[in-house]
């Protein structure tokens, strides 16, 4: 009995809505439990006179109050359990059942029964959902229909019709009524004070963003600046209105902002621009006008009934400044180093042509001497004449180098591109690499296919890709290791592989292919010479016949670098590689015998 009383008082309301007051739906739920207790109240106070009439023979107050006293228990009870909808539903299906027993009691058709069923679907569309909305109008239908057959007699209340069931039905509408009432104008305040804190919270969030915001009309007048504008442009918001704002603009930025205010004031379309504004320091007025740079966003408000052809305009103005100086120091950055390149390039391609002169006579003298031209020499002078030409050679090869890498980095390396059969290129580069080999003990070897596809490049460079590819494998193999010269037709490509059973690489050095002066030991105790360019001059030509270069490598196992080059070119002609035409096709045996896919030569 006590649970029972607290929960009429009101003094058990669940969590959820306490914790959501203010909330449409919070409020729509308190609405909920205050009907029930109207209509707890009011069947409470009309109690007493219907007991009074039972025994006069009038049972229609009786049926009310009761029916008043369960609806409103039923849907509280409904209420504090949080089956808020059922609640809903069970208020709403309580007055049209009241209205129904209403319309039956008194035969008159206008009277309150239908009056008070009138009031369901209203109170339906204010507290229930969509299904109890529909439901409400077709149980209305049913209530007048059972009306119009109470007026004409077919259907009738138990007891005669009395004069005081008017006064009853204009006590049931006016609680009905009360109800209503009650629920639209908490419904009604509800979204009032929803809407009021929307828009404090949108003010707040437009005047504490860090990005100044205005509003513009249709006319151009500025009507809303933020309080951040004050500090974007160091002024007070009443001194952008007018021509404040447009003259804070530097003039020669004016004429894209006003064309890109006008695409959004015109036509409706949303625009981005970069300016430059006037900022100024409040604190020292009279110091140098500063200007910052400002990205602005402008957005038209589209408002489809406006007859208006002009549409207001909301901005939004960022403070750039720090990233268009990032990115003119990245630009100047960018040119100092294309600068360092350019010089570095001319510097090489200078000092090589400067020391090719002299390196060959150099080379030619010391070769003249070691052959006795000027005169026999001694052996000891022989020896001198022998290592001053091999190191003259040495050097003319790392100026050649030199020259070639600064020409493919300054672009100027053109290729002569024709049509010639690969496998014409292993027999000079294997012939000039022989005494290498020979004084390192390792054994040249080729694995070519039965045919290759001609290809179409720089044959003089494909060459020199080759000789790159198999010095490296005999400087960097073992002694009497094998290094095998392999090529394969990939798709639309060929491939050209050099393998060496020599120290291998990690992953670290295999990432850094290509780069100019790298080698995998590096130090003043390495073990092997070079400048670290014979790779890097492969990777460009390589590139620029559109072409890739791989590397597969396992430390102390070996090394793999493959070549892909495009067989029509550094143009693939994809039509004309992908066309074979089928000249003469053998019935296929029931076996088919393996067949030698390739040939091995050892030189």
């Amino acid at each position: 009995m006590r649970s029972l009383f607290l929960m009429l008082a009101g003094w058990r309301a669940s969590k959820p809505v306490r914790e959501a007051k203010g909330r449409p739906e919070a409020l729509r739920r308190e609405t909920l439990a205050i009907n029930s207790r109207i209509a707890i109240a009011a069947s409470a106070v009309a109690m007493p006179v219907a007991l009074y009439a039972l025994p006069q023979g009038s049972l229609l107050p009786f049926v009310l109050v009761v029916l008043g006293l369960a609806a409103g228990f039923l849907t509280l009870a409904l209420h504090h359990r949080g089956q808020y909808e059922w609640a809903a539903a069970g208020q709403v299906y309580a007055m049209l059942l009241t209205a129904l027993i209403l319309a039956v009691a008194d035969p008159a058709i206008a009277d309150f029964g239908l009056a008070v069923a009138l009031l369901a679907p209203v109170h339906a569309a204010l507290l229930a959902r969509n299904p109890v909305k529909k439901r409400s109008w077709a149980i209305l239908a049913v209530v007048i229909a059972l009306a119009v057959l109470a007026s004409i007699g077919i259907l009738g209340w138990p007891e005669v019709y009395r004069p005081d069931f008017a006064l009853l039905g204009g006590g049931v509408f006016a609680v009905a009524a009360l109800i209503v009432a009650h629920s639209a104008s908490r419904l009604n305040s509800a979204f009032e004070v929803y809407e009021k804190a929307q828009i404090n919270a949108y003010r707040h969030l437009i005047e504490h963003v860090q990005d100044a915001v205005m509003r513009f009309s249709g006319e151009g007048t500025l009507l809303f600046a933020s309080r951040s504008s004050e500090k974007l442009f160091g002024c007070r918001r009443y001194e952008l209105s007018g021509s404040g704002m447009i003259e804070r603009i530097h003039v020669l930025d004016r004429p894209a902002y006003l064309t890109a205010f006008a695409d959004a004031n015109r036509d409706g379309n949303s625009r981005h621009v970069e300016i430059r504004m006037r900022h100024d320091e409040p604190d020292a007025p009279a110091t140098a006008a500063r200007f910052v740079w400002v990205e602005v966003a402008l957005s038209p408000v589209v408002d489809p009934d406006a007859p208006d052809e002009r549409h207001e305009v909301v901005a939004l103005f960022r403070d750039v400044t720090e990233r268009r100086d990032h990115e003119n120091e990245m630009r100047q950055a960018h040119k100092l180093a294309e600068e360092a390149s350019s010089a570095k390039s001319r510097f090489l391609a200078t000092i090589g042509h400067e020391l090719r002169t002299p390196l060959n006579a150099i080379v030619g003298f010391s070769e003249m001497m070691a052959s006795g031209v000027a005169g026999e020499l001694s052996s000891q002078h022989k020896e001198y004449a022998a290592l001053i030409h091999q190191s003259g050679r040495h050097l003319i090869e790392v100026v050649k180098m030199l020259l070639d890498m600064s020409r493919l980095e300054a672009g100027k390396f053109e290729l002569q591109t024709e049509s010639f059969a690969p496998e014409a290129l292993i027999e000079p580069c294997l012939t000039m690499l022989d005494t290498m080999a020979r004084e390192k003990s390792v054994r040249l070897m080729t694995d070519l296919p039965r045919a290759l596809p001609a290809i179409v490049a720089d044959e003089r460079a494909c060459r020199q890709i080759l000789i790159n590819l198999i010095s490296n494998a005999i400087k960097f193999g073992r002694e009497h290791s094998v290094v095998t010269v392999s090529m394969r037709r990939q798709g639309l490509h060929l491939g050209i592989s050099v393998t060496d059973q020599g120290i291998g690489m990690s992953a670290d050095a295999i990432g850094r292919i290509g780069e100019p002066f790298f080698q995998a030991q590096d130090g003043l105790a390495r073990r092997y010479e070079g400048t670290g360019l014979g790779l890097s001059i492969v990777k460009g030509l390589v590139e620029l016949h559109g072409g890739t270069l791989h590397a597969a490598s396992t430390p102390g196992e070996g090394t793999t670098m493959t070549v892909l080059l495009p067989i029509n070119g550094p143009a693939i002609k994809v039509e004309e590689t992908r066309s074979v035409t089928t000249l003469h096709r053998d019935p296929a045996p029931q076996q088919m015998p393996t067949w030698p896919d390739e040939k091995r030569r050892a030189l």
